[in-house]
């Protein structure tokens, strides 16, 4: 193991809440307020910002998106992928449940929910646009907030890093081919040069310029790259809520016409996260993993990268879609709804060893 990626490990492992990710709900249930009262009282402004675009990419969005990702993806230590061995178990686990279960299964609640339960109090003319935003927030996996949630359930430092690692470097081959899949399986026309260049835009061109910061910023030490890791952070933070704001601003007058839109978005998102988190957990408690890559295991596999989902949403759909409202429904609740899991998964460690303890010691007896 690499110090970088030790000493890597370590700052995941102690890395706490700060004041902004603490209260990120408040501060998007603020924005919506904001937004909305904004877009009510200066729509000529907006009309003005969205009408700044170069092949459908709204520049100034553009911009705050680059600076919302780019902090997020310096956490990012792709040296940690040579640790996929040490930790095969629960890293299978995750990649079933990121890639194979998750988006699949939140198209199908889409369908259910949205297409079909919910569709008489949805506009008529949105249905499609919600539920491919649902699927851009769960074909998005988790990279960074979910450092934060591994430390609070003192799970293992380097099983996180060596996941969110090849989660990302997975990320930027499958992301647009399984996105555009489940939309032609929702019969959602799928924009493909749009989709690809959004991958290009907000995926591989911040990873690059992401990994050289990070290079540059190593080569004058850990300490030079925690202080910048500091200094930038609230950047990210602050570039997320005002394109929140500009969103709402724009989603304003759906919001007003009708609020329990965002309620009926958050059930299949609630759903998936519950069914996800529980069901990585509990296979990794049957294959005998401990619980401290557990508990990271069935974090990774419930959380999204809602800031990547949040700007595909924008570029493929625009401000005013309800693909853009849908991704934003998933920043509202994803931290009340993870720190859930966190007390579920800490309050449930004696079953989690018990079962963990029997399961090793069938094995042995097997193997005899």
């Amino acid at each position: 193991m690499s110090i970088q990626c030790e000493v890597s490990g370590k700052i995941a492992a102690k890395a706490p809440l700060n004041f902004f990710e603490r209260y990120l709900t408040a501060w998007v249930a603020l924005c919506i307020v904001v937004g909305i009262a904004l877009g009510q009282f200066f729509p000529a402004a907006f009309q003005a910002i969205g009408a700044m675009e170069i092949a459908k990419v709204n520049l100034p969005v553009g911009l705050l998106i680059w600076i919302m990702i780019i902090p997020m993806l310096l956490k990012i230590d792709f040296s940690a992928l040579h640790q996929v061995k040490d930790h095969a178990r629960g890293i299978g686990v995750t990649l079933l449940i990121n890639w194979l279960v998750k988006p699949f299964s939140m198209a199908f609640l889409g369908w259910v929910f949205v297409r079909h339960w919910f569709a008489p109090l949805l506009p008529a003319g949105q249905i499609d646009s919600y539920i491919a935003g649902l699927i851009l927030l769960a074909a998005a996996p988790c990279t960074a907030m979910v450092f934060v949630w591994s430390r609070l359930t003192n799970g293992d430092p380097y099983f996180t890093l060596s996941q969110v690692a090849i989660n990302d470097l997975i990320m930027v081959f499958a992301f647009a081919p399984l996105v555009g899949l489940l939309l032609g399986v929702s019969n959602i026309a799928i924009p493909w040069d749009t989709l690809i260049t959004s991958v290009l835009l907000y995926i591989v061109i911040p990873v690059i310029i992401a990994q050289v910061i990070r290079r540059f910023l190593l080569s004058k030490g850990q300490a030079h790259f925690d202080a910048a890791m500091n200094l930038i952070q609230p950047w990210s933070i602050a570039a997320l809520l005002l394109t929140l704001v500009l969103l709402f601003a724009f989603q304003g007058k759906a919001i007003i016409a009708q609020p329990i839109v965002i309620a009926l978005l958050a059930v299949p998102i609630l759903i998936q996260v519950f069914f996800n988190s529980a069901l990585a957990y509990w296979l990794n408690r049957r294959l005998g993993e401990k619980h401290s890559v557990a508990c990271p295991s069935a974090l990774i596999g419930a959380s999204n990268f809602f800031e990547l989902a949040v700007a595909a949403a924008i570029s493929l759909f625009g401000f005013e879609s309800g693909a853009a409202l849908a991704t934003v429904v998933g920043v509202l609740i994803e931290v009340p709804v993870m720190l859930l899991v966190v007390k579920v998964v800490n309050a449930t460690k004696p079953w989690y060893d018990d079962g963990a303890q029997v399961i090793a010691q069938e094995a042995h007896r097997a193997a005899q």
